[in-house]
């Protein structure tokens, strides 16, 4: 999947006429503002070519056939190959970046394609709505030549020829120059991935086109239906080209389909999250650092869902329970690591000063939300709980070894010591350790509560020195 953010974008985008129109003068479908995408550099292209697909190749034609100077296109191939394209921004009639030289100089580099008019727009939907197998190529991310040889019949031209790349570069130059002919050729690899990448630039981005093409599909609907009371030959041959193979024919070609594919392997990290790395500013009210965190949450989250949909006896495992938005704030906090103003956020938003926050990530990296209500609910055990934690605490230690513990409310305090074990609902025993005057969580749960407090305790060897004379006090009552 390649690395994304649907973002708006002011610049100026040239139109079918050939006038400078501005995102407030040129909206989305809806009156929205100028769809953009940008995408984020990729790796170094070294050892492999820029364009793998006939129409790739058909774009980096059309910027070849056009340049006069050959050796500037190859001083291009090696900037784009070496990754000195930064993030891409795609919208309706330009595209942008900035692209280094290999001596670190920085030019902006822009190249105008012209845009497609709405009576263009108009005659390509109507010609894809009659040929459906054309959007279906297109959402699997295919352009087949038969839809650009349809589509130029209707007198739409999809892909670019000689000239219709037009190059504006900071460095001056008025002809195609390294730096523009790198960032075309990073484009190649993005409409390698996307031919949407090529619509977006001819003026419709894929929300609208499949938009479009829903609104026309659904008024088609009658008169296909009208064509099928009509006489047999003709409402037969219609109505197997608006609604595909009847229902007979599908049944009985099902024991000569072929068995369908695995699924593909699980990726072996979360995805890189989109980058934000533009040069128009974020919009007022929002904060880019906090987008990349819930951009990398997602792609986490996606990767966690996966494994878990195709681990043995998934379908017998019982439904998640859903986070309350407190205990979402801590796992996002956990899970991504943000920075620190994202991370008072995450404490304000769910309640929290920064501090209980930063103890209850370290409960969730213990054990989940068990782990969080041990840390946050005060929990006092009953008749048969508390009995049975109070054999455990009698059975943990040989004599003499035992450590003296004061009760609470499901918690014995280490005497003299700066730890604590916590019983939890679950009957397992949790280490706590005391820094900086707050109780914190120092380790994972055990059954054992011995186990669990060696366990707390091992990093600074506090539990040496323990006073072993006494019994251990495993009463109920006390703080």
């Amino acid at each position: 999947m390649s690395d994304e953010c649907g973002m708006y974008a002011d610049d100026g985008a040239r139109s079918a006429d050939g006038e400078e129109e501005t995102g407030s003068r040129s909206p989305s479908a809806g009156g929205g503002p100028v769809p953009e995408r940008t995408f984020a550099p990729p790796a170094p292209a070294r050892g492999r070519g820029f364009a793998e697909t006939w129409w790739g190749r058909a774009w980096l034609k059309a910027l070849e056939d056009t340049a006069l100077d050959g050796e500037q296109m190859k001083r291009g191939r090696r900037l784009a190959r070496e990754g000195g394209v930064g993030a891409v921004s795609v919208r309706p009639g330009r595209i942008t970046a900035v692209v280094r030289d290999r001596d670190g100089t920085a030019y902006r580099s822009d190249v105008l394609l012209q845009q497609l008019g709405d009576d263009a727009w108009g005659r390509f939907l109507d010609m894809a709505v009659d040929r459906a197998g054309h959007i279906a190529a297109l959402l699997d991310r295919e352009m087949p030549p038969h839809l650009v040889e349809d589509a130029t019949d209707a007198g739409v031209d999809l892909l670019p020829g000689i000239g219709d790349l037009e190059p504006e570069c900071a460095c001056g130059a008025w002809d195609h120059c390294p730096h523009s002919g790198a960032l075309c050729y990073q484009v190649a690899r993005l409409l390698d991935a996307d031919p949407f990448v090529l619509l977006l630039m001819r003026g419709r981005d894929e929300r609208r086109l499949v938009d479009e093409l829903q609104v026309r599909s659904a008024a088609r609907a009658p008169r296909a239906a009208e064509v099928r009371d009509g006489t047999e030959a003709e409402a037969e041959a219609a109505g197997r080209e608006a609604y595909g193979v009847p229902a007979g024919e599908a049944f009985a070609a099902e024991g000569i389909l072929p068995p369908l594919p695995q699924p593909p392997p699980v990726p072996a990290e979360p995805g890189r999250p989109p980058s934000l790395d533009t040069e128009a500013g974020p919009a007022a009210g929002i904060d880019p650092a906090a987008l990349e965190v819930l951009a990398a949450d997602s792609a986490l989250r996606a990767r966690r869902m996966l494994l878990d949909a195709v681990a043995p006896g998934h379908e017998r495992q019982p439904l998640a329970v859903e986070l309350t938005p407190e205990q979402d704030a801590v796992r996002l906090a956990a899970d991504g690591r943000p920075q620190a103003s994202v991370a008072a956020r995450l404490a304000a938003g769910s309640g929290r000063r920064r501090p209980d926050l930063e103890a209850a990530v370290r409960a969730w990296r213990y054990g989940g939300t068990v782990a969080l209500a041990v840390l946050e609910e005060e929990w006092e055990p009953g008749p048969e709980a508390l009995a049975h934690a109070r054999a455990q605490l009698a059975a943990a230690w040989e004599e003499g070894e035992r450590p003296r513990l004061r009760a609470g409310q499901g918690r014995w305090t280490v005497v003299d010591q700066d730890l604590q074990l916590r019983y939890g609902r679950d009957g397992r025993w949790w280490p706590y350790r005391k820094e900086r005057g707050r109780w914190v969580p120092a380790g994972p749960a055990d059954d054992d509560p011995a186990g669990a407090l060696a366990g707390g305790s091992a990093a600074d060897g506090l539990i040496t020195g323990v006073d072993g004379a006494g019994a251990a006090d495993v009463g109920a009552a006390g703080s």
